[in-house]
């Protein structure tokens, strides 16, 4: 008599339902809601739906994972399209669904391969190298194709999970790894294999256990005095022209009781203006932070000849400080430019045949050019800070490779005004949280409406300002010394350990007793 688990496996469109399923739930693995446990579960009921699946049901049946993943996970992207970008709520619907189709072809690949090269070797080692290796690749393939969009990686589900202390060693990228491992030993044990799962949670409570005291961070005594200015400016009023300079004195009349910081920041865009429109205010605001021994870091629009940049300035840079960076000056060198920009929002592909079709891709902010891959840490206050521009934040790998060893802090600043009351701007935090844990460096995130917030070099939040609210976050940071495993390496070593199971997988004689 089959049983209903086997009855269940043998139809394709209960299997395809359940897929689904098993993907909508992982949104609840990530901030707000922070169930890490269900990611690895979700795993393991459609890595074993699809064992010895054929490759193209298996890639249906990861699809549908995937869509369910993503069409809930990222469903807040629609805010933005509605909203602000001019469209029917149907067609913001559309798509969103699309995005969250195209996103769903990285686990689907990653399914059917796994199906497709299963039968070489027995169960224990496609579930505990071979599955956990293709998820990575197509993991960071999703981060890399088309400019990538590395949201939703399966490691950052571990923000509030046991396994955020690797973050320093094998980076979010290594953490979807032990996921997928995970994932695979849950997969073995209902196969009655069931030796590899308390012998991988076991090495992982050690790895754990010891990380925070082997990753290369010891704290000094010196602190930074910061206070991170939230204006809540509606993004209807951000871009009005009529709202421009009230914005400009919302900014400065917030931050005028804290000029004791030692750096004063704020958002992107704060400014939004290009810096040769409003040179009297910067002029002013530049005499009265060094009147006042501090620093005061903004978003802003730059203009180098005909090319526009999504930029942040240092104003005031206290002279006493004695910074080779200098004073503020119109297009300097201690500014940033952003480099990693955001399709549609920030630059509009195929411009001459998009941009007619839709308000969406005339969006403000929609020209901007790309500023480089490396720039030099900006200087504030005597402070060395390695910023990283809203959306660029995602990308471990470039903010890393403009970390140095003199870096101090880690600064992202962000509207994400722009998607409402939705889980964006959250899941957007716990992003940032991860870089900090990778880079050991502690981080300050000041946004428009927020979340603003300090964190700690271990990724955890030590002070943070309530939503939709104008504030200002005052803080006292701990500064540290050293580098970790990650800040080094990168995400080369899990990367080329998984492309070295494949390959291994792939060279191996076949195992005719599991054909």
């Amino acid at each position: 008599m089959i049983s209903s688990a086997s009855r269940i496996r043998q139809s394709p469109w209960a299997n395809a339902v359940l897929a689904f399923v098993a993907g909508a739930a992982t949104s609840l693995s990530f901030a707000p809601y922070d169930l890490w446990p269900i990611y690895p579960l979700a795993l393991a009921l459609v890595l074993w739906l699809s064992d010895r699946a054929s490759p193209k049901r298996a890639f249906y049946l990861w699809l549908s994972f995937g869509f369910g993943s993503f069409a809930f996970g990222i469903s807040w992207v629609h805010v933005s399209i509605y909203q602000y970008g001019g469209l029917p709520l149907p067609v913001s619907m559309l798509l969103m669904a699309l995005l969250a189709l195209y996103l769903a072809l990285y686990p689907a690949l990653a399914g059917a391969l796994w199906a497709k090269l299963a039968l070489r070797r027995a169960r224990h080692w496609n579930a505990l190298a071979l599955f956990p290796a293709l998820w990575i690749l197509t993991e960071w393939l999703r981060g890399w194709v088309l400019t990538g969009f590395p949201w939703l990686w399966a490691g950052y589900s571990q923000n509030s999970g046991p396994l955020k202390p690797l973050a320093a060693y094998i980076g979010t990228l290594g953490i979807s790894l032990l996921l997928a491992m995970l994932a695979g030993s849950l997969v073995l044990l209902l196969r009655r294999r069931w030796i590899s799962l308390p012998v991988l949670i076991a090495l992982m409570a050690l790895a754990v256990w010891q990380a925070p005291q082997h990753n290369g961070i010891e704290r000094t005594s010196n602190t930074v005095s910061v206070a991170l200015v939230q204006g809540n400016i509606p993004q209807s009023m951000k871009w009005d022209p009529n709202a421009l300079w009230p914005t400009l004195l919302k900014y400065m009349d917030l931050s005028r009781p804290h000029f004791d910081s030692d750096i004063i920041i704020w958002p992107e865009a704060a400014i939004p203006a290009p810096e040769s429109m409003v040179e009297p205010f910067l002029d002013n605001a530049n005499k009265v932070a060094n009147l006042n021994d501090t620093a005061i870091v903004s978003g802003i629009v730059s203009l180098d000849q005909t090319d526009f940049y999504n930029s942040l300035i240092v104003l005031g840079n206290a002279h006493q400080h004695q910074q080779t960076a200098g004073d503020y000056q119109v297009n300097g060198t201690n500014q940033y430019r952003k480099h990693h920009l955001l399709p549609i929002g920030e630059f509009v592909p195929f411009e001459a045949l998009l941009r007619p079709l839709a308000p969406l891709f005339n969006l403000p902010m929609s020209s901007f050019s790309r500023g480089a891959y490396v720039q030099p840490n900006i200087q504030a206050g005597g402070f060395r800070l390695a910023p990283a521009i809203c959306y660029e934040i995602a990308f471990p790998e470039q903010l890393r490779d403009n970390v140095t060893a003199d870096t101090q802090l880690l600064l992202t600043v962000s509207n994400d005004a722009w998607f409402g009351a939705s889980n964006g701007p959250l899941q957007h935090m716990e992003i940032a949280q991860m870089r900090s844990a990778e880079l050991g460096r502690p981080l300050l995130r000041d946004t428009n409406n927020g979340v603003t917030a300090v964190v700690d070099e271990y990724g955890n939040i030590t002070a943070r300002l309530p939503q939709f609210q104008e504030g200002v976050l005052t803080a006292n940071v701990d500064l540290v010394s050293g580098v970790t495993p990650f800040a080094k390496w990168g995400q080369w070593p899990v990367l080329i350990l998984s492309l070295s199971l494949l390959l291994l997988h792939l060279i191996y004689p076949v195992n005719k007793k599991y054909k």
